[in-house]
């Protein structure tokens, strides 16, 4: 039997963590696109440079998580202004769930637990490192504008930047 979660209060939790939006979405409407991968391994300067890249070794393919998102049913959608606030609002979120007991939450956020990735040595967060959405096939600008939510490519480097995290809830 399955428990119903309170998923309002996960909200309230990433709000008061200092989130600028946190919206609850159907899994369903999180917008999975293969190219991801183009821009991944093309135009990021982190690609073979760290463990929550999808060049890693191990790291899940868009198309395992393909498979993967088919069994979520809810997600929360946290948005921020800064990098390591998105992931560690996740990852409590995603604790936090896990003990309400969505045993299968899973977070997913640009990884922002070191100054600097290690890799190859191994990583010192491994428990707490999490991939980011495009890193598994996801594409955060079509996810998050259909929320209504804001998200553009920036022109300029001192732009206000929008960072986005999911927790994945079952």
């Amino acid at each position: 039997m399955k428990m119903k979660l309170n998923l309002k209060k996960y909200i309230a939790d990433a709000l008061a963590k200092g989130a600028r939006d946190a919206i609850i979405i159907n899994a369903k409407d999180i917008v999975l696109d293969p190219r991801t991968m183009l821009k991944c391994r093309f135009g990021c300067t982190g690609w073979g440079h760290n463990w929550t890249c999808p060049s890693a070794p191990g790291a899940v393919t868009v198309w395992e998580f393909g498979q993967i998102i088919k069994h979520y049913k809810k997600a929360l959608l946290i948005h921020t202004h800064d990098k390591r606030l998105a992931q560690e609002i996740s990852f409590t979120i995603e604790q936090k769930a896990y003990m309400d007991g969505a045993y299968f939450a899973f977070s997913l956020s640009d990884c922002a637990v070191c100054k600097e990735c290690r890799y190859p040595k191994p990583c010192r967060a491994a428990k707490k490192a999490r991939p980011a959405m495009q890193a598994v096939g996801i594409d955060v600008f079509s996810t998050v504008r259909k929320q209504g939510l804001t998200l553009k490519t920036l022109k300029a480097k001192d732009e206000q930047q929008n960072w986005y995290s999911l927790v994945l809830i079952d």
